[in-house]
């Protein structure tokens, strides 16, 4: 083996150096897009009239107003905040594959969730900004930290 190979399997690379600076960029995107799309629609209702409305939808404004502010930090640490572009895909997917797909069949969507079937369509954007072979590698296949 040359002292190159031996030298690359000896050098141990941080989650940063296994994306190039084009690919943490292309989150950066993701991260500002839905940063902002979440600032321009859930922040007046936080700011505004939080206080008028139902238990679970003032729950909702808040936790999508945290998000935006992770989104943020997430344009400063693309690599370190992907879990929080991860959360973004999954609720989405799993409500669309729940909620919204078997209302479609049955015809029976109303206009609420028409709204929200729209909002969640911006997946798309987010989908194409993750690195996926990178979170594969991460998340299932890298053994989990020690439980003790």
């Amino acid at each position: 083996m040359s002292a190159r190979v031996v030298g690359d399997i000896l050098q141990l690379r941080t989650p940063e150096q296994e994306l190039t600076t084009r690919r943490m960029n292309v989150m950066r995107f993701g991260y500002a897009f839905m940063a902002v799309g979440l600032v321009l629609v859930k922040w007046p209702v936080l700011f505004h009239d939080v206080r008028s409305l139902p238990v679970m939808e003032g729950v909702v404004a808040c936790l999508l107003t945290a998000m935006s502010l992770l989104a943020f930090l997430g344009l400063r640490y693309p690599v370190r905040m992907l879990p929080i572009l991860l959360f973004e895909v999954i609720w989405k997917l799993i409500w669309l594959g729940t909620v919204a797909l078997p209302n479609l069949i049955a015809n029976d969507l109303n206009a609420e969730g028409q709204s929200v079937l729209f909002s969640c369509s911006f997946i798309v954007v987010i989908l194409a900004v993750i690195p996926w072979r990178y979170s594969w590698r991460r998340y299932v296949r890298t053994p989990g930290d020690a439980w003790r």
